[in-house]
């Protein structure tokens, strides 16, 4: 009986799997919580919820935000979601239409793709470098297509990994100003740094046109379904009149009080120290075989988030994958993260996953069937 979305056989290394491996998630601290929930909430925690979310928990989760992100957030600013993926279908249903024009980065998240191909939206990509969104190519785009929003993941991209810098989220800011489009910022990542500290978040600029996402699924555990939009409140409103939350009251009522438990209690802050410190060392250890392997091509070090982003000079990763999985090994082919359908020589692998002995297992089935080329990282 499967009850979880994956079904990987044991004999199979899947690098291509983006989420928590079962053994890191917090069950136990997730038992705590709820028990406190349940004996410290009143009994409107079983109620519709009230449409912008729980108040006690925007609350909680203000003060957490403002801790690691070093600037100001209120709890009015915040809005309870689903998580990512229902909040960008809510996003796509509020502010398009069918045919209408979006921009994406090439690469970008290949779900959120799923996703705006539902709503038949038109896909116009600008390119990523090592800083992020190339906004100096923005301009043009912009003029030409007129979209109704820029879709980027600003913070240890996924696939990439790179981070948008602080000049570039400036000017993307002032160029959303300038022709009146949403920045719908996808932040899961955010919280996730190992050896840097990032830029502060789209949503703590002074903006207008900002739809900062963030998540749980990434810090806490993806089954909670529980997230949030940090906006202004123009847009906050604009958000809590979908229709499905003016019918079902706010989202999640009931799993936002056991995280607010989480987090009064501390216990997000000490697991989210757990993460990245975990995280970090897996990284290493899947950069380490990396470079091992092919000691004539340097493989960057992680600075946070999920991913490593490597390029096969002259291969399609779509059939090197037909062979990789016959050797028990898979990941995620580059095609799938373009909305262009290119990006053929590219391939992503995450390293949340597995435990250490299973990264470099992993590493050593995807070398054997990789070894006839040359590898880079990046873009």
């Amino acid at each position: 009986m499967q009850i979880a979305q994956l079904n990987v056989p044991d004999d199979v290394i899947d690098l291509g799997i983006g989420q928590p491996g079962s053994d890191v998630l917090p069950l136990e601290l997730l038992q705590q919580a709820s028990h406190h929930a349940l004996e410290n909430s009143p009994r409107d925690i079983l109620q519709y919820g009230a449409d912008a979310g729980d108040d006690y928990f925007k609350n909680a989760l203000a003060t957490f935000l403002t801790g690691y992100y070093g600037e100001k957030v209120t709890p009015e600013s915040l809005l309870t979601t689903n998580g990512i993926s229902q909040v960008l279908g809510m996003i796509c249903t509020l502010f398009t239409k069918p045919g209408d024009a979006i921009i994406v980065e090439e690469p970008t998240y290949f779900l959120a793709l799923n996703i705006f191909a539902d709503h038949d939206l038109k896909i116009v990509s600008v390119p990523v470098d090592g800083d992020g969104l190339i906004v100096e190519e923005l301009e043009s785009l912009l003029k030409q297509h007129n979209p109704k929003f820029i879709y980027t993941i600003p913070t240890f991209q996924n696939p990439s990994g790179v981070t948008l810098s602080l000049e570039r989220r400036e000017r993307l800011l002032e160029l959303a100003e300038k022709y009146n489009v949403l920045v719908v910022a996808d932040e899961v990542y955010h919280l996730l740094s190992y050896t840097t500290t990032p830029p502060k978040p789209m949503g703590c600029f002074d903006s207008e046109y900002v739809l900062s996402l963030g998540s749980f699924s990434k810090i806490l555990a993806p089954g909670l379904r529980l997230g949030w939009v940090q906006t202004s409140e123009t847009l906050r409103q604009r958000l809590e009149s979908y229709g499905v939350i003016a019918s079902g009251g706010g989202l999640n009522p009931f799993t936002s009080a056991i995280v607010r438990s989480a987090l009064e209690l501390g216990l997000q802050d000490r697991y989210l120290t757990h993460l990245k410190r975990l995280y970090s060392e897996r990284s290493r250890v899947l950069v380490t075989a990396l470079c091992e392997d092919f000691p004539n091509h340097e493989v960057d070090d992680v600075q946070g988030g999920y991913f490593i982003w490597l390029k096969l000079p002259g291969t399609d990763t779509s059939e090197l994958l037909k062979r990789a999985k016959l050797n028990k090994v898979a990941f995620q082919a580059g095609v799938k993260f373009s909305g262009q359908g290119n990006l053929h020589n590219y391939l992503r692998l995450c390293f949340a996953f597995y435990d250490e002995g299973r990264l470099r297992e992993g590493v050593k089935r995807l070398v054997e069937v990789i070894k006839p080329w040359p590898v880079a990282c990046g873009l």
